[in-house]
């Protein structure tokens, strides 16, 4: 659809959430966002509806509201502003009757709106009048073209209402079918080509992706050396930075900064090919290197990856060209091509926290991970928590002790170019799998792995969820200490207990029994007995977030291995841990940092 993010279908309640799902079903990537407590089952659960649209409507979030259109338009009021950065807003019926585009008719929302219609069987209500006359937006032309001159579209179309004719030049399938009123001796006139052309308001000027930007570059070499060296090139030979469908290289260079910088200023994928592919292109190079052959297997990049990115019948228009440390050279493709089905992206690995529960405690961060990527690895318990495998996506559960396994998994899809989402619970660097993810990448990995882009994605860890469920026993100095010593030996443990409670540090314990493991948590409890007082408080929270939910608050010295189990986490306070009685018969716990000793302020 040409759209910059996956849409969020809003929903205000269950009487339209048949239609919502439906809606989603429809829009790869899409997710459902229900109000809280409506009793909505959706993916992303909100409070305010006007904060939440206004939030998402500022990201750049494609926004389809399973609601009255005037609800959408009175949350977003306050955020309207320049038409041409605002991301498609879509009102849809609760019944499923209308599907109108209200914002973004051009920037993708008029073809977002007749994607719904025809997933509910009925037609969209779309208003734009050139859209409405002719059957196509001049303004929105197809994924990987570009309009020159945004601006002359109106007054274009104006014209073309008016009864004028327009004359195209040049090969645009989407125009030549079009119902515009075109003719050979047309007033006006709409150009498809690779060359850099201005347009106006009786001429505009489009630029379909035919053109490979094959590149290649010394290892660190700077960024705007490349951006620079490239842009020139094209310059001088003519050619529109608009036509160039991709960025194109050798897969030794997926990690390579400056790839991506030029990727990135001319706003295209880049791609790469392995060292077979490129060779397979030796007999139509202008330019062959011994040099280049003996550096990186190949005798060309540049050459060779553009041909190959533009294809069999494409033709070399512009031959290498070097400058320092960097070359570039461009092919011709015969027809318009998708840029990014060419070659392979670099690869992603995305370690995702997923928070102690269930959606409403993911960031948004890890929502998006969730919903970009094209493989889910993770515990199997872990993927029971998130939503079904989207179409093209696949989930890969493992076993628990199978932790190096789903890291190698995770890395060799990625090093293959996938999109990888390696989820854990809690937060990824709190006793999770980003260590051992740093671990394996620091023993000697295969070459592939280290060319991945590798993200860590914060998570809520459970000493977080905890506090926040009974108060504020985080609110002073705290540290965090496993107890299993499956890894770790107990000396160790134990050295670290006897520091946290000489120190009064509040201390959170992870693991404290398993089936097979029941001492420790006694001995922690004496280690730290011995240091503050029997009626100290103790918070245990058990599957926060999670059905079965339970937290409590005990003394210290009741604190043992029948209290426990593994999916518990425990808080243990300090001397400056406090109970506060609650209006209901429970209690909040909190750490003071001593404010009442300075008589009150601070913030």
């Amino acid at each position: 659809m040409g759209l910059s993010a996956a849409p969020a279908v809003v929903v205000l309640g269950p009487g339209a959430e048949g239609v919502a799902r439906r809606v989603a079903a429809a829009l790869p990537g899409a997710r459902l966002h229900g109000r809280a407590g409506r009793g909505v089952a959706a993916a992303v659960a909100f409070a305010d509806l006007g904060l939440h649209l206004r939030a998402l409507f500022q990201a750049g979030t494609p926004i389809v509201g399973v609601c009255a259109a005037g609800i959408l338009i009175r949350a977003l009021a306050p955020a309207i502003g320049d038409k041409r950065a605002e991301p498609p807003v879509v009102a849809v019926a609760v019944d499923g009757s209308a599907v109108v585009p209200l914002l973004g008719g051009h920037r993708g929302g008029n073809e977002l709106a007749r994607r719904i219609a025809a997933a509910l069987g009925v037609d969209a209500a779309v208003t734009t009048a050139g859209d409405a006359r002719f059957g196509v937006a001049l303004d929105e032309p197809p994924p990987g073209w570009r309009l020159v001159n945004p601006d002359d579209v109106k007054p274009f179309v104006a014209k073309l209402l008016a009864g004028a004719k327009a004359r195209l030049d040049g090969a645009a399938s989407w125009l030549a079918e079009s119902a515009l009123p075109l003719a050979d001796d047309g007033d006006l006139t709409l150009v498809a080509t690779e060359r850099a052309e201005p347009g106006d308001a009786r001429r505009l000027v489009y630029h379909p992706p035919l053109l490979a930007l094959g590149v290649g570059c010394e290892r660190g070499v700077a960024a705007e050396a490349l951006v620079v060296h490239a842009r020139a090139a094209l310059a001088d030979a003519g050619l529109a930075e608009g036509a160039v469908a991709g960025v194109y290289s050798l897969d030794l260079k997926a990690d390579e900064p400056a790839v991506h910088a030029l990727a990135w200023a001319l706003d295209v994928p880049a791609r790469f090919f392995d060292a077979a592919s490129l060779a397979a292109e030796t007999p139509r190079l202008a330019n062959p290197s011994a040099a280049v052959g003996r550096a990186v297997g190949v005798p060309g990049v540049a050459e060779a990856a553009a041909l190959a990115a533009a294809g069999r019948d494409a033709t070399l228009i512009l031959p290498k060209r070097k400058g320092a440390g960097v070359t570039c050279a461009v092919a011709r493709a015969p027809t318009a091509f998708d840029g990014a089905a060419r070659g392979r992206p670099r690869g992603t690995l995305a370690v995702v926290g997923l928070g102690p529960g269930g959606g409403d405690w993911r960031t948004p961060e890890a929502e998006t991970a969730l919903a970009d990527a094209d493989e889910v690895v993770g515990y199997r318990g872990y993927l029971d928590l998130i939503d079904p495998p989207r179409d093209g996506c696949r989930h890969h559960g493992y076993d628990l002790g199978e932790e190096e396994t789903r890291v190698r998994a995770a890395y060799c899809l990625a090093a293959s170019g996938r999109r990888v989402a390696l989820v854990t619970s809690g937060d990824a660097g709190i006793y999770a799998m980003a260590a051992l993810v740093l671990e394996c990448l620091d023993r000697d990995p295969p070459p592939a792995w280290r060319r991945v882009a590798l993200r860590v994605l914060p998570g809520v860890s459970a000493m977080q969820a905890a506090a926040a469920r009974i108060g504020a026993p985080l609110g002073h100095d705290f540290c965090a200490i496993s107890l299993s010593d499956l890894l770790t030996p107990w000396a160790v443990i134990e050295r670290r207990l006897e520091a946290a409670a000489a120190g009064d540090f509040v201390v959170a314990l992870y693991n404290p029994v398993s089936k097979r493991r029941r001492r420790q948590i006694a001995l922690a409890r004496d280690i730290l007995l011995a240091r503050r007082p029997a009626t100290t408080p103790v918070v245990l929270a058990r599957n926060l977030g999670r059905a079965g939910e339970a937290v409590s608050v005990i003394d210290l010295a009741a604190l043992g291995a029948d209290a426990v189990d593994m999916l518990t986490l425990v808080l243990i306070g300090s001397s400056a841990t406090r109970r506060v009685a609650r209006g209901d018969g429970g209690v909040w716990v909190y750490t003071s940092r001593g404010y009442a000793a300075k008589g009150g302020g601070g913030g």
